[in-house]
């Protein structure tokens, strides 16, 4: 009987010590993860700041200790930064040039975005085809009355060269170089102001920025949402890419801790409610 003691007892020990050293390394993981402090810096894409904010007011919610600083200067300047090493990681709303991948960035699609197409709310064209957006933004067309709407000259408005969405815009209508701007403005809350306030105006903008100051117009008979981007019905859409130097893997903790919260169910969460759609 006093052996059968003595072995339960035995038992009972090693169990606690198992349990405890169990406790022990999840309290460990936990305060390795909260040991984690520091700044994370951000740096590009305008059409980005929606997400961007977002994402870091959460992270920095869920990691009280980690500091994010975003500055929007556009994606070929934040690739830029990237590469010269002042930022941690290069916002771009387009696909990476060969010549930055040359350089060690690596492209990272964090969400897909479709761009709209804009003009003010009195404008009595609601849609318009892939042919006679490229001819109103070559020079072709310059009075809405070509397209069937009032005698109204078209005011063309885009992005600075350099502009992530410029550039995606441009290389998905193959008219890269030969737009015939009125104005090109250096920020996606310029354009979104100047196409509301200017009668005849027509300008671009991403899609998650658009509100009810501006009319989206449809192509081709599609209209730009989530739902026509996704069923890849609509013509306009791109990736918004957080590029880094070298793969995510071989980044900081801080970056790499970054990453992961954008890749979990509350990051995930955070691009659907920007309006944004999840790459596959």
């Amino acid at each position: 009987m006093k052996k059968n003691w003595m072995i339960k007892t035995a038992a009972v020990g090693m169990l606690a010590v198992l349990m405890a050293g169990s406790l022990t390394g999840c309290g460990s993981t936990e305060a390795n993860a909260a040991k984690l402090s520091g700044k994370i810096s951000l740096a590009g894409s305008t059409s980005m700041e929606k997400l961007c904010e977002a994402m870091s007011e959460s992270f920095m919610e869920a990691n009280p200790e980690i500091t994010v600083t975003v500055e929007y200067t556009g994606s070929s300047a934040g690739v830029e930064s990237l590469v010269q090493g002042s930022v941690d990681v290069g916002n771009a709303s387009r696909g990476l040039k060969d010549g930055e991948k040359e350089s060690g960035a690596v492209e990272n699609i964090v969400a897909i975005d479709g761009i709209a197409v804009i003009t003010d709310k009195n404008n009595t064209v609601k849609d318009v085809t892939t042919e006679q957006l490229v001819s109103i933004y070559t020079g072709e067309v310059s009075n809405w009355s070509e397209l069937g709407g009032n005698d109204e000259a078209i005011v063309v408005i885009g992005r600075e060269a350099g502009s992530g969405t410029r550039g995606a815009f441009e290389e998905l209508l193959e008219i890269e170089d030969i737009c015939a701007y009125a104005q090109e403005l250096d920020s996606t809350g310029a354009v979104l102001a100047k196409v509301a306030s200017t009668p005849g105006a027509i300008g671009y903008i991403s899609l998650d920025a658009a509100d009810d100051s501006i009319q989206s117009i449809a192509l081709n008979g599609v209209a730009a949402t989530e739902e026509n981007i996704v069923a890849g019905q609509y013509q306009l859409s791109r990736p918004f890419v957080m590029a880094t130097m070298g793969e995510i893997a071989e980044q900081s903790e801080l970056v790499q801790a970054w990453f992961d919260y954008i890749h979990s169910e509350d990051g995930q969460a955070v691009i659907t409610g920007v309006g944004l759609i999840l790459p596959e």
